[in-house]
């Protein structure tokens, strides 16, 4: 298990840097130039992403708390609601730039046109929608989530090394899951249909530029390779969640955390905070620039 956990610490070592990072960059960029409306989006994703690989599992978070000497019960509670609440934001901020991104790149014509200027007026109101309604969605798990005891096996179900679940009526547990459920596929679904959309999209656009110009004088702009990172991202994102979701569904409805299954959700929990940035960081122009004229100056200063 030594060799799983130094896989984790490195994984989360990785995430953390790379995300914070990006979260400078994107901090530079709504300071002190005209930043993008996306850049707003990903750089509240870029923040949420570094709690949550802070937070996921026994790792970074829980041992400040153990070096901090608060209580186990506090620590698990608080760990559990922060986890869940950073979660929710994960899927909520990545549709809202799915769906923000398809609805830049529509033409003026179409249907989605229409909510441009919208989206751009009222983001400060989406974002504290999005924000207030995971925050209260999550309380669930103050009220559920527990100190390990080892009293009562039949009471509680141990989810981490000092965490557990405590029980709860079946209609309330069904209740619970039902709606998170609903809301997590009512999102994958809306990610998947403005996915779909960008890819038919692209696809004619490329189509168009091929009978006005050759395939060598064809150049990437920046909204199609924009574009492109979104789209990898949420087609990434929905394969780490169903995966994810058939593990969770499949440990709280049998009522048992299997080690194996837990260490490899675990895993899988780090994947998309920690490969986001990166192919961020690998997509966006500005950030590759960024990085040769540093690189130059480093020569110049050097030589």
């Amino acid at each position: 298990m030594s060799s799983f956990k130094n896989v984790f610490y490195f994984q989360a070592g990785l995430g953390v840097l790379a995300n914070m990072f990006l979260l400078f960059f994107y901090v530079f960029i709504i300071l002190g130039h005209r930043p993008k409306p996306t850049d707003l989006i990903s750089c509240q994703l870029t923040f949420v992403h570094i709690m949550v690989v802070l937070i996921g599992g026994d790792n970074l978070l829980t041992d400040l708390f153990e070096s901090l000497n608060i209580g186990n019960d506090f620590k698990c509670k608080t760990t559990f609601y922060l986890f869940r609440v950073m979660r929710g934001l994960s899927i909520c901020i990545t549709c809202l730039l799915s769906v923000f991104q398809a609805v830049t790149i529509s033409p003026n014509a179409s249907f989605l046109a229409k909510f441009k200027q919208k989206l751009k007026k009222y983001m400060i109101h989406v974002f504290l929608c999005i924000w207030f309604f995971n925050l209260s969605f999550s309380t669930n798990r103050i009220f559920y989530a527990a100190g390990f005891t080892n009293v009562s096996e039949t009471n509680q179900m141990q989810v981490t090394k000092s965490c557990s679940l405590l029980s709860m009526n079946y209609i309330i547990r069904g209740l619970i899951f039902t709606i998170s459920t609903s809301r997590d596929v009512f999102l994958v679904g809306v990610m998947l249909f403005t996915s779909t959309y960008m890819v038919i999209f692209l696809y004619r656009h490329q189509r168009q530029c091929k009978h006005l110009h050759s395939i060598s004088h064809l150049k990437e702009s920046p909204e199609k390779r924009a574009t492109q990172t979104i789209l990898l991202l949420v087609v990434f994102f929905v394969v780490m969640y169903w995966v994810d979701f058939i593990i969770s569904f499949t440990s709280e409805m049998l009522w048992m955390y299997d080690p194996v299954f837990l260490t490899l959700q675990k895993f899988l929990m780090f994947v998309y905070p920690t490969i986001t940035p990166l192919v961020q960081i690998s997509f966006d122009n500005r950030i590759i620039i960024m990085l040769k004229n540093i690189q130059l100056k480093c020569h110049w200063s050097c030589s």
